[in-house]
């Protein structure tokens, strides 16, 4: 058994300052600091979107942030402007420890779809490198810790279940967008259902 840690999104936009604030979102580094001398190999997602990204509500006239659209032909939740390739938005948060970090993958690069999941955009169209990456390093379990819960963490979660790793989430490494209340509750039951480990950083 070779164990992995996904750092999702630690990212200076979703942090309580930032354009697409996540509350308490700055309490997960210390937890994902304190994680990673648990496990061999670390490995982290990055947010990384075009500036003309269709998720982007500023994108859609008299759209605003909320609100239901469609992109890719699906669904889509319109977005405050967040992690815009380059921006200090973008950057992981400063107090973020990356001495371990052996690979960073770049998700919701295509302007045309969102990308919630590190693994694949929201189509299953394209991959991130992620999965393949994981498979070569022999990794058979991941533990997956940040931003957000109801979105990024709970996509990459059941991708990585999809593709056959056993899959935890350390969740008080996590914290929620919660956009309707109840959000971050659905998404570990729906996880926890699919058969993903809810976890905590003291039982790792």
């Amino acid at each position: 058994m070779k164990k992995a840690l996904i750092l999702v999104d630690i990212q200076n936009d979703f942090m309580p300052t930032g354009s697409l604030p996540v509350a308490q979102g700055d309490e997960v580094v210390p937890v994902a600091n304190r994680m990673q001398r648990y496990f061999e190999l670390v490995v982290a997602t990055q947010d990384w979107h075009p500036p003309d990204h269709g998720s982007f509500a500023s994108n859609h006239d008299g759209r605003k942030p909320g609100e239901m659209s469609k992109l890719g032909g699906l669904p889509q939740v319109l977005w405050p402007d967040h992690c815009v390739q380059g921006s200090p938005g973008a950057e992981f948060h400063r107090d973020l420890d990356r001495t371990r970090v052996a690979r960073v993958f770049h998700k919701g690069v295509d302007a045309d779809i969102d990308s919630y999941s590190g693994f694949f955009d929201n189509g299953h169209r394209r991959s991130t490198g992620l999965g393949e990456y994981l498979r070569e390093q022999g990794v058979t379990d991941v533990f997956i810790l940040g931003l957000a819960t109801d979105y990024c963490v709970k996509y990459s979660a059941l991708d990585a279940l999809k593709l056959g790793f056993t899959t935890h989430v350390i969740e008080d490494g996590c914290r929620g967008v919660e956009l309707n209340p109840g959000d971050v509750q659905a998404a570990l039951d729906e996880m926890r259902a699919a058969g993903v480990q809810i976890t905590t950083s003291a039982a790792v």
